[in-house]
C-alpha cells in the first residue's frame, strides 16, 4: 500500500485526511483522545474497521492523559474517556468492539502500575491495528475466490484501505483478485451525499492500477441490466445474528438490483463486524446526518434553503438478498444464524 490510514508513532496517533482526499493527501497528527473522538464525528477517518482501530488508540491516547493517584481515580477516568469515544458515531460496532477490547485489557493489568496499564494499552491498540491488516488479507483471499476470470464488479461507498487500517474488505477482495491476475474491472458507485466512492474509492483503485469506472448512484440498475456488471462487492458496518446488514445509505437499492438481474451480491467484513446480540437488521442503531451534508457539496448550496432533509448515513440489507458473507475465517452462506455463530467461533 502506498499510504496508511491510520498508525501510531512517538506517542501520538496519525491519520490520513480522508475529508481532503481526493485532492490533497494529508495527514493529521493527534496528541489528545479528544481530537481523535472529533476526528471519527468529523469523518477524517471513517469505515467500521478503521474507526475500531481510531477509537482504541483514542483510548490509549486517554490513558496516557489521565493524572491520577490510585488506581481507582485512573480507571473511573478511562471509563469517561471510553464513552467519550462511544458517543462518536452509533452504527458501526467495530467502535464499540475496540473499546471494549482495551476495557479488558486495562481491567486484565489491574494489578499492575499505572504506567505499566497506559503501555499495556499503547500495545494493545497497536496490536489491533496490526491484527486489521492480517484480517483484511484473509478476507481478500477468501473473496478472492468467488471472483471469475475477467469480472467487471461493482462496488458502494468505500470499503477500502481508508476504511481499515490499510487494505480493506470489499477493496480487500478486489485487490486479491487483481492481485491474482484476474484481469477484473471495478465500477465505484459515486454514493452520495458523502461522494465516498468517487473521492476515496477511485483515489484507492487509480492509486492501485485496477481498472476502474465511476458512476453516479443511479446508474448502477442501468449497467446490471445491459450485463455490464458480474458482482457486487460491499463492505458492513454490523451485521445481525440473522445475516442483515447495515451499510453505507444506498447499498439496500444496490443489493434489491443485483437480486433482480441476478447478480451475486456479497458482503465482506471482519468478525468484529458480526453483533450477535441483535436478532435481526431491525436492531441496529441508524445514525441522522446533518442536514447540510444533502444541501451543500464543499460549502456550496445544491438545494432551496429552508427545504426539508432526511440523512440517515446507513440502511440495513436483509440477509434474503445477500449471496454471502465474506469474513477473514471463511465465506458464509445460506443458513446464516449458524454459519455466522460458528465464523465467530461461538
Amino acid at each position: 500500500m502506498s499510504f496508511r490510514t491510520i498508525e501510531w508513532r512517538d506517542n501520538a496517533v496519525i491519520m490520513i485526511d480522508q475529508t481532503r482526499l481526493p485532492g490533497e493527501e494529508v495527514y493529521n497528527t493527534y496528541e489528545d483522545f479528544k481530537s481523535v473522538a472529533e476526528a471519527i464525528k468529523g469523518m477524517i477517518i471513517r469505515g467500521a474497521p478503521a474507526i475500531g482501530v481510531a477509537a482504541a488508540m483514542g483510548v490509549a491516547l486517554g490513558a496516557r492523559e489521565i493524572i491520577a493517584d490510585t488506581h481507582e481515580s485512573f480507571f473511573r477516568q478511562l471509563e469517561n474517556v471510553c464513552e467519550i469515544m462511544a458517543r462518536t458515531r452509533p452504527t458501526a460496532v467495530n467502535l464499540f468492539w475496540g473499546i471494549e477490547r482495551m476495557k479488558r485489557v486495562a481491567e486484565a493489568h489491574r494489578g499492575k502500575s499505572l504506567d505499566q496499564i497506559r503501555e499495556a494499552l499503547k500495545k494493545e491498540a497497536i496490536r489491533i491495528e496490526e491484527e486489521d491488516l492480517t484480517i483484511c488479507r484473509n478476507i481478500g483471499k477468501w473473496g478472492a475466490t468467488l471472483i471469475p476470470q475477467g469480472a467487471t464488479i461493482l462496488t458502494h461507498c468505500n470499503a477500502g484501505g481508508l476504511a481499515t487500517a490499510g487494505y480493506g474488505t470489499a477493496l480487500g477482495v478486489i485487490r486479491a483478485a487483481h492481485e491474482a491476475g484476474k484481469n477484473i474491472k471495478v465500477f465505484a458507485d459515486e454514493t452520495r451525499p458523502w461522494l465516498q466512492g468517487a473521492r476515496l474509492t477511485a483515489w484507492e483503485l487509480v492509486k492501485e492500477g485496477i481498472p476502474a469506472t465511476l458512476i453516479s448512484d443511479n446508474m448502477a440498475g442501468f449497467f446490471m441490466n445491459r450485463g455490464e456488471i458480474t458482482c457486487c462487492v460491499v463492505g458492513a458496518d454490523r451485521i445481525a445474528a440473522n445475516g442483515d446488514t447495515a451499510n453505507k445509505i444506498g447499498t439496500y437499492s444496490v443489493a434489491v438490483l443485483a437480486k433482480e438481474n441476478n447478480i451475486p451480491f456479497y458482503v465482506a467484513a471482519p468478525i468484529s463486524t458480526l453483533d450477535l446480540s441483535l436478532s435481526d437488521g431491525s436492531q441496529i442503531p441508524i445514525e441522522e446526518r446533518h442536514r447540510d451534508e444533502v444541501t451543500h457539496i464543499k460549502g456550496i448550496a445544491i438545494a432551496p434553503a429552508g427545504v426539508s432533509v432526511r440523512n440517515p448515513a446507513f440502511d440495513v440489507t436483509p440477509a434474503r438478498y445477500i449471496t454471502a458473507i465474506i469474513t477473514e475465517k471463511g465465506i458464509v452462506s445460506g443458513d446464516y444464524l449458524f454459519g455466522l455463530r460458528k465464523a465467530a467461533g461461538i
